[in-house]
């Protein structure tokens, strides 16, 4: 019995007993706030409300020249918002939990987030068209509509997404809980460095965030399409496979010869045997293979009934008695003759 670590990965999983998020009256009543608050966040900057002048303050301080001491590590910690790293680790993790419980379900459930994503944030970053602090022109400006595109925060939205689809794929609720509040502060961390940066306003972090939101509450509503695109691809391998194993075999060749089959008549199992020694032996029988017809031709002795025994396995048998009558002249083989009278005197 085999107590490796293999030994359970060579059992058979159980079904997955996960439970697909529902949009419940809870859930609706947060997605209906965190969507007028996105909306009230990108009416503040249209406007260069107060939000724009925070902006302008935060920029100016400057906070990598206040902190120059953390620069370094803040370079690598934000790459977890980065959606090349973060999409490649959170698959990998995802991928063996759709090997291990047999379901595409986790797999699907992250591309159709990533394409929310890349569909609503990008066409929102495009049509504001927003300037980085960076790039800037005027003072108090909200620079909208000068070809950039940093509002609202990729890195935030996509820190969001990636990991918070860890805690909507939980299996458990304690498990939810646990990674809804890491995911919470690994996206909150990584908005808040791209501000220490200088790479993004304040206002495009908090629109990160509730882009990001908006995907995750919103993904039960797009349930449906996963579970039929989970179908349609285990539906498509099985036609597949099915296909595979009943492919007819290729003809063959012109000139091939084809195989003789070798066939004999039924027949006793004395003859069989007589049939297989080879010519020569004092076998009385012999099998000749025809080429005519492709079927093989025998020439057999007929065959003999069964309980008689053959004429060749007979034991001879000494006759009781001459049929002739005796003869007084005839000297047996090898015996002496008998001596004659001599004739005269």
């Amino acid at each position: 019995m085999r107590t490796d670590i293999f030994a359970r990965l060579d059992r058979e999983p159980e079904p997955p007993k996960i439970e697909t998020p529902r949009m419940s009256p809870h859930r609706i009543a947060l997605f209906g706030g965190t969507l007028a608050f996105y909306l009230a966040i990108v009416i503040a900057v249209l406007m260069s409300s107060w939000l724009v002048t925070l902006d302008w303050k935060v920029m100016l301080f400057r906070p990598y020249q206040q902190w120059p001491g953390i620069h370094a590590f803040l370079d690598y910690y934000v790459v977890l918002g980065q959606r090349g790293p973060t999409a490649v680790m959170v698959a990998c993790w995802l991928g063996w939990r759709s090997w291990r419980q047999h379901t595409l379900r986790p797999l699907l459930t992250l591309g159709a987030s990533l394409l929310l994503l890349n569909v609503t944030v990008g066409a929102v970053k495009i049509g504001l068209g927003r300037l980085g602090p960076h790039y800037a022109t005027q003072i108090g400006s909200a620079e909208l509509f000068a070809g950039g595109d940093i509002f609202p925060s990729g890195h935030t939205a996509n820190a969001v997404v990636t990991w918070g689809i860890l805690a909507y794929l939980a299996a458990t609720p304690r498990a939810r809980r646990y990674l809804s509040a890491m995911s919470a502060i690994v996206s909150l961390g990584v908005g808040l460095t791209t501000v220490y940066l200088g790479t993004h306003w304040l206002s495009d972090v908090v629109l990160g965030w509730a882009a990001g939101l908006l995907i995750l509450l919103g993904l039960p509503w797009v349930e449906p399409l996963i579970t039929r695109a989970e179908n349609w691809i285990f539906a498509a391998r099985e036609w597949l496979s099915a296909r595979g194993r009943t492919v007819a075999p290729e003809p063959a060749p012109a000139g091939t010869p084809r195989p003789v089959p070798a066939c004999l008549p039924a027949m006793g199992d004395a003859a069989q045997d007589s049939a297989r020694e080879p010519a020569g032996t004092g076998g009385h029988q012999t099998t000749v293979v025809a080429a005519t017809g492709g079927r093989p031709r025998a020439h057999t002795a007929p065959t003999a009934h069964p309980g008689h025994t053959a004429r060749s396995e007979r034991t001879p048998v000494t006759p009781a008695g001459s049929r002739r009558p005796p003869h007084t002249e005839r000297t047996p083989r090898g015996g002496a003759a008998p001596a004659r009278p001599v004739a005269g005197g």
